[in-house]
């Protein structure tokens, strides 16, 4: 049986087996915020998660709705969530996954094709890489990947909804 409350994790996240259990290190949220317990966003549940390290082509996720995502992992690393990558983003008004723009009149550089060296699940509610630049500060949560899913019908919705506002 598993628990629809989200849960914060003392130390590491505990390993995934596949199965379903209770952690004696799992609190529920609302004992250590004072938010209470948010309800889960079923569109952003994933069924199964396939991170394709050795092939080096990225990530694919099946949601529980039934919808597909794959994301390239040149789109997961300019899609950081983290506070320094996002701070970037801003300033310069780029989207997530959106590659950088180069100054006007810099040449490109050669860059290594983005590939994380490591991926590991942070609790039952995302996904973090270690990349091959060093760079790991990232949480990537099942709600940002759903929202910013990059499949053309996803991104078309995107597309409305900001006409719309």
């Amino acid at each position: 049986m598993t628990n629809p409350r989200p849960v914060w994790w003392r130390g590491s996240a505990p390993p995934h087996t596949g199965q379903s259990s209770v952690s004696t290190q799992a609190i529920p949220c609302n004992f250590l915020c004072d938010t209470g317990p948010m309800p889960l966003n079923q569109k952003a549940d994933p069924k199964s998660v396939k991170v394709n390290l050795t092939a080096g082509t990225g990530m694919d996720i099946e949601w529980k709705d039934g919808h597909r995502s794959s994301y390239s992992f040149k789109w997961l690393r300019d899609a950081c969530p983290c506070a320094l990558c996002d701070d970037e983003r801003g300033k310069s008004g780029r989207e997530p996954g959106e590659p950088p723009k180069l100054a006007p009149g810099a040449l490109p550089m050669f860059k290594a094709p983005a590939k994380p060296v490591e991926a590991e699940p942070v609790g039952k509610y995302a996904i973090r890489f270690r990349w091959n630049d060093g760079h790991e500060l990232g949480i990537y949560s099942w709600e940002f990947l759903r929202e910013y899913c990059p499949c053309e019908a996803c991104a078309a919705e995107r597309t409305e909804k900001a006409k719309a506002e």
